[in-house]
């Protein structure tokens, strides 16, 4: 009979994501997560093979905090409380974000994620190839919308102070108008406001699409 496992998958994900949380992606090492978890290195191989295995990890402990509704048989409002529970999951990580970008991992925990997504947006009644461009524009919308916020220099920031937003505005306004004009309105939006006229646009999509397909 092989030894018992001295770790579970749960408490390795647990101490990777607290230290990417505090200290950032570039923190998270083989070295580190041992002296975070009191065991050697080299014990975290029988666990973990490389470094793609430490960053779905880091992916795999965000996803299990996502709290997925229950279903309410509306798939609008399904696909709605779903993205909503993982916009709120992913911001409270932001360390985290390009790594959900570019990490795939088969865990359950993703697993269930995209099944519950799928069967929200199938009850649309979508199926095969239009299903999965459905899925994927959902999803993609908010890892996509979290990673620009975070990177683009007119993201909205919380306490409305962002200097580059100021830079904008001091462009020439012959030739760049629409920019200053979107540096403005970023100034006054914040991104919960950002996310969720996104998704209104996006839910719109969804549906004016379905009423097309039937009327064919």
């Amino acid at each position: 009979m092989p030894p018992k496992a001295k770790f579970d998958r749960a408490k390795l994900q647990d101490a990777a994501l607290s230290i990417v949380d505090g200290q950032g992606l570039q923190a998270l090492s083989m070295r580190t997560l041992a002296a975070a978890l009191g065991t050697g290195p080299m014990t975290l191989y029988n666990y973990v093979r490389d470094r793609s295995d430490l960053d779905a990890l880091v992916v795999e402990a965000v996803m299990s905090k996502v709290r997925l509704p229950r279903e309410s048989g509306a798939w609008q409002a399904d696909v709605r409380a779903i993205v909503e529970a993982t916009w709120r999951t992913v911001r409270r990580h932001p360390n985290v974000i390009p790594l959900a970008l570019t990490r795939r991992t088969l865990h359950e925990t993703t697993l269930e994620w995209a099944e519950a997504l799928l069967r929200a947006l199938a009850r649309s009644g979508r199926t095969g190839v239009d299903l999965l461009v459905a899925f994927r524009t959902v999803s993609g919308f908010v890892m996509g919308l979290a990673q620009a916020q975070l990177a683009d220099p007119l993201s909205p920031q919380e306490d409305g102070a962002n200097p580059d937003v100021k830079r904008v505005q001091a462009l020439a306004a012959e030739r760049f108008p629409r920019l200053i004009e979107i540096a403005g309105a970023a100034a006054k939006v914040g991104a919960d406001k950002e996310f969720r006229a996104g998704l209104d646009i996006v839910m719109a999509g969804l549906c004016n699409e379905g009423k097309s397909d039937a009327r064919h």
